[in-house]
């Protein structure tokens, strides 16, 4: 670890959990060798000109605190910069710690930064957007989409719940088209994954995506009726083989995707990005702090 001599944490602490874990981080910090430049972020509209002050510093180690919307979202900045990403998974799902072997508690992923070693790893795109892990188009996207603001915080989770069941009944099959440069291949479908690691929502579902394969995965999910959809959730929740019966899986370094209609698409569960896309790998664009064993389990 004599490759790093100082660090920054920058933790998305909008949420009163994520506030409290900040204090806690900090305090488990200490014990690295080396100092942190540590910054809580209230409003993550200023979580990228935090980033650019502490890149601005030149540490070795720039330390992100959140789920994986906030990885997703900064992780553009690290790009080019010669700097290691430290991963404090304080999110829900936490697919790209999960998919790193992290340990998924705060002194587990201390003990990382502290004993890991860095390991290069590609990062998804969609179209000149970076992402860590995991885009998606169906069901998901469209509740994220149209949720009136401020249900979950005026109704609880009992009224986004409400809100996903509605959208799942207006919802329906879509078409769509994956371009590879050489055959294009056309399809109905339920829901589409593009992938950099297996996890998405903290669930492990696509067996081909690797972080350090050189190439992006696209799942598509086929059907002609929203139950299949369902169906593939229950299976891939539960482990079940059953997951692979109703997908299809198309690999590569660049990949034109296009939908009838046209769909909004989450990168790390913010919809960023409308349909027709490319997507496309950028491979070994950054380091990221990595468990030393690499027989490290997953999640």
């Amino acid at each position: 670890m004599s490759e790093i001599r100082s660090a920054a944490l920058i933790v998305n602490a909008k949420s009163r959990k994520g506030q409290k874990l900040f204090r806690r981080a900090c305090k488990r910090l200490e014990v690295l060798p080396f100092p942190v430049d540590a910054h809580a972020v209230d409003d993550p509209d200023k979580l990228e000109q935090t980033i650019d002050a502490a890149l601005a510093k030149k540490p070795d180690l720039v330390i992100l605190g959140g789920g994986d919307g906030t990885v997703s979202g900064l992780v553009d900045r690290l790009v080019g910069e010669d700097v290691i990403l430290g991963v404090l998974p304080l999110g829900t799902a936490n697919s790209f710690a999960r998919t790193l072997g992290l340990p998924l508690d705060i002194d587990g992923a201390i003990d990382v930064l502290a004993n890991g070693v860095p390991r290069r790893i590609d990062l998804g795109m969609i179209d000149n957007d970076y992402f860590a892990n995991c885009a998606a188009m169906g069901l998901s996207p469209q509740i994220a989409e149209t949720v009136p603001h401020n249900l979950k915080k005026f109704m609880g989770r009992i009224g986004y719940l409400g809100w996903a069941g509605l959208q799942y009944l207006k919802f329906r099959p879509f078409i769509l088209t994956v371009d590879d440069g050489v055959e294009e291949k056309r399809m109905r479908v339920v829901e589409v994954r593009i992938s950099n690691g297996p996890y998405h929502g903290g669930t492990w579902l696509v067996d081909e995506a690797h972080v350090d394969s050189g190439q992006i995965v696209v799942q598509a999910v086929t059907g002609r009726y929203r139950r299949t959809l369902v169906k593939n959730w229950f299976a891939s929740f539960f482990g079940l083989d059953a997951r692979h019966q109703d997908t299809i899986t198309f690999t590569g370094k660049d990949l034109k995707i296009s939908t009838r209609p046209s769909l909004p698409i989450s990168i790390d569960g913010e919809v960023l990005a409308h349909t027709p896309v490319r997507a496309r790998i950028a491979a070994g664009a950054i380091r990221v702090m990595a468990p030393r064993d690499p027989d490290t389990p997953h999640g």
